[in-house]
């Protein structure tokens, strides 16, 4: 990020991942070897400045692991959080409203500071309802026991690369999540304060797996991003919004060769704050 602290103001803070931190392949490779299982949540939030955990969509977790994952992480690091899928694998979304409730008062509130943004993730083939969808928009709230929340939208489906589905989560500043890399559709479109990325295309072949050049363009967007602006070679569906002062930016590192995503993380850090 530039250095002066009036050019920092304009920009949004940019935080770097990985979806979880528990692989047996990253022991040795990205986790130094020998070290802990126990430990290995407190190396990665020391290298990375974000994680999306996974763990919640597929399950409820205790309220006292999100107060322990609060504590073995530095104070400005940041989780995300996949939503439940028993929310969103079902055929009428407006029908999740119960589980949406449990879910926020599970225990996730107690990460407090650290709870970044919820990504609400559809299967693919999940084709776009635009009445179905705006109700379950309504359910999404704004705020829990006074703290803020953010909402991401991971569509998988082409369907969705329409101005209404735009319009839909600008009105409620949800951000649409950037599959980037991938074989799902990618939109472009900002439509929150802030943005949240999945890039997929990691490979075996490029030790950091991305290729330089690769690693330089996704830098470059999320430096776009943070800024308030819109990256001009990406695919959107709807007029641009104006530019503001600037956005916070996640971006992860997810699927692809998963044994190489941290290398990836790093060294987009690494890029990033040379910027």
């Amino acid at each position: 990020m530039a250095s002066s602290s009036n050019s920092k103001a304009r920009h949004g803070r940019i935080r770097v991942g990985v979806g979880g931190w528990i692989y047996a392949p990253w022991r040795g490779a990205f986790y130094p070897s020998g070290l802990a299982q126990r430990r290995e949540l407190e190396y990665a939030s020391r290298h990375l400045s974000s994680l999306e955990i996974n763990s919640t969509y597929y399950g409820a977790q205790r309220p006292e692991s999100f107060t322990r994952w609060h504590d073995e992480t530095p104070e400005d690091f940041v989780f995300s959080l996949k939503a439940p899928r028993f929310a969103m694998n079902r055929r009428v979304l407006a029908e999740a409203g119960a589980t949406i409730e449990r879910f926020l008062s599970g225990g996730v509130l107690k990460l407090r500071d650290k709870l970044g943004p919820i990504n609400w993730q559809l299967t693919p083939g999940k084709r776009f309802d635009p009445e179905d969808y705006a109700r379950f928009l309504e359910l999404l709230p704004g705020e829990a026991e006074g703290r803020p929340l953010r909402h991401a939208l991971e569509v998988r489906d082409e369907s969705f690369c329409t101005p209404e589905f735009v319009a839909l989560a600008r009105k409620h500043k949800a951000a649409i999540v950037i599959s980037g890399d991938s074989g799902y559709p990618l939109i472009g479109d900002t439509s929150a304060p802030f943005v949240y990325a999945r890039i997929m295309g990691t490979a075996q072949d490029h030790p950091q797996g991305y290729a330089p050049a690769n690693l330089d363009l996704w830098a470059r967007r999320a430096l776009a991003w943070s800024r308030g602006e819109s990256p001009d070679d990406l695919a959107t569906y709807a007029k641009p919004l104006a530019a503001k002062a600037g956005r916070d930016v996640y971006l992860y590192v997810i699927s692809g060769f998963k044994e190489r995503n941290p290398a990836a993380a790093m060294a987009l850090i690494e890029r990033l704050g040379a910027s």
